[in-house]
C-alpha cells in the first residue's frame, strides 16, 4: 500500500504541458484543428529512428526505421460540426487509421465525439507528436502498460468546465480483444498490447468505459486522472445458445476484466521541466484464462496486476530568450514497470517482467516543430546482474 501510496504521489505531482492555450488545452495537432477556421484542415508528423544496442563483446546490428508518416485531414463543416482523421503509414509499409470522428458542440462545455477514438489514458497516447516528448522513443510504461498508441471505435462526450478549469472526456467503446478464437492474446511478456483491436474489424461482446479529467486551475501545472473498465472480448461468444451453460462457461474462461487507472501531472518553472506518470491495472479472471489460454503443463503467465511509472527532469536551456525560437532541453528520465506485479496462485512471478529503464539525452528544436533526438538507454530486469544499453538518434517534426 505504501507503495502504491508513493506512486500516486509520483504520478500527480510532476510534469506540465509547454504549450496550453486559456482553456488548458494542449496545442497537439488535433486540438489545433478543432479550433481553426471553417473549412478544409490539415496536419501531419512524422519520425526516423536510429537504434544501436551495445554489447562489449558482441556485435549487434542497429535498426534504421522510418516509423511513423502521419497526415491528420480534418473539415470544419461549422463552429458546432467538425471532421477528424489521423492516417498513419508505420515502419514504411503499414497503414493505419488511428483516428477518425465526428465532433458536434452542443454548449461550451459539452461536445459529442463518435467514431475512431484515441483512449484518453495518461498523456503519450494522445500527445504523441515527435515534438511532444523527450527522447526518441515514447516512454517504455506507455507500450508495456498502456498499449499505445490506443485507439477504439466508440462514442461519448468531452468538453472543458470553464468555471472549475476542468477538462473531461467520457467514452463508451469496442474494448479489447483477448481471444481471437485461436489462441489466447494478453500475457506476461505483451501485457495487453496485442489485444488492441484498431478499428480494424473489431467485434465486441462486451463495450468498455474509458474517461480523463483534467485540472489546468493552476499556473504551469496540469493535473490528469484516467480510467479504462471493462470485460475483453472473446470471438468464443459468436453464435452460442445463452442456456448452453458450458459454452458459455468457456467462453467466460476466454476473458478477463480489467480495471486501469492512469495519473499524470505536468509542471514548468522557468526553464525547469518537470514530468510524471504512473499506471495501475487490476485484472480479473486471470487464473481461469491463464489455464485456458494454455496448455495442460504450461499455463499462460498473465498477471492479475501490473504497475509502471516514469518520473522526467528536463531543462529548457534557451528558455529565457523568448526571441530565440531553437530550444536545446537536455533530460533524463527513470522508469520502472512490472507485468507481474502481482500473480494468481497458478503461475510463478516472473522476476524478467520487472524492469528499470533509465534514459537520458538532448532535444534539439532546429524551429518550431522540428526536433532532433539523441539518447541513451539503460535497461535491465530485477533479475539481471547489469543494465544493458542502447544509443538511438533520430529526427521528428510536426505541423
Amino acid at each position: 500500500m505504501k507503495r502504491l501510496l508513493l506512486l500516486f504521489f509520483i504520478g500527480t505531482s510532476l510534469w506540465a504541458n509547454a504549450q496550453t492555450d486559456s482553456t488548458g488545452y494542449s496545442l497537439n495537432t488535433v486540438s489545433k484543428m478543432l479550433k481553426g477556421k471553417p473549412g478544409l484542415q490539415i496536419g501531419g508528423y512524422g519520425e526516423v529512428h536510429y537504434n544501436q544496442p551495445i554489447e562489449s563483446n558482441t556485435y549487434k546490428l542497429g535498426t534504421v526505421d522510418a516509423h511513423r508518416l502521419i497526415m491528420f485531414l480534418g473539415y470544419n463543416f461549422s463552429e458546432k460540426t467538425q471532421f477528424i482523421s489521423e492516417i498513419e503509414f508505420e515502419h514504411a509499409d503499414e497503414i493505419w487509421v488511428e483516428q477518425m470522428f465526428i465532433q458536434h458542440k452542443l454548449n461550451k462545455s459539452i461536445n459529442l465525439r463518435a467514431g475512431v477514438l484515441i483512449i484518453p489514458m495518461g498523456i503519450i497516447n494522445e500527445y504523441h507528436e515527435p515534438t511532444a516528448f523527450n527522447g526518441v522513443e515514447r516512454p517504455t510504461i506507455d507500450s508495456k502498460i498502456n498499449p499505445s498508441t490506443w485507439r477504439e471505435v466508440g462514442f461519448g462526450v468531452q468538453g472543458n468546465i470553464f468555471k472549475t478549469k476542468t477538462r473531461y472526456q467520457l467514452y463508451v467503446v469496442n474494448g479489447l480483444n483477448g481471444y481471437d478464437g485461436t489462441r489466447g492474446l494478453f500475457s506476461g511478456s505483451s501485457g495487453l498490447r496485442s489485444g488492441r483491436q484498431k478499428a480494424s474489424k473489431a467485434y465486441v461482446h462486451s463495450p468498455a468505459f474509458t474517461g480523463k479529467i483534467e485540472y489546468y486551475g493552476l499556473k504551469n501545472l496540469n493535473i490528469g486522472v484516467s480510467g479504462y473498465f471493462g470485460k475483453s472480448n472473446s470471438k468464443l461468444f459468436a453464435d452460442i445458445d445463452k442456456n448452453d451453460n458450458q459454452m458459455v462457461s468457456k467462453a467466460d474462461s476466454s476473458t478477463v476484466g480489467i480495471s486501469m487507472l492512469g495519473f499524470d501531472a505536468r509542471y514548468t518553472l522557468n526553464s525547469l521541466i518537470l514530468k510524471g506518470q504512473a499506471y495501475i491495472v487490476s485484472l480479473s479472471n486471470t487464473e481461469e484464462y491463464n489455464k485456458f489460454t494454455g496448455t495442460p503443463t504450461t499455463p499462460n503467465d498473465l498477471g492479475n496486476k501490473m504497475l509502471g511509472y516514469y518520473v522526467e527532469l528536463g531543462y529548457d536551456v534557451f528558455k529565457s530568450s523568448s526571441k530565440n525560437r531553437m530550444r536545446l532541453i537536455p533530460f533524463v528520465r527513470y522508469e520502472q514497470y512490472d507485468t507481474h506485479f502481482s500473480t494468481d496462485n497458478s503461475i510463478t512471478k516472473n522476476d524478467s517482467y520487472n524492469n528499470t529503464v533509465i534514459t537520458t539525452g538532448i532535444s534539439y528544436f532546429l524551429t518550431k516543430g522540428v526536433v532532433l533526438k539523441s539518447d541513451v538507454q539503460f535497461l535491465k530486469s530485477s533479475n539481471a546482474d547489469k543494465y544493458s544499453k542502447i544509443i538511438n538518434a533520430g529526427f521528428g517534426f510536426n505541423f
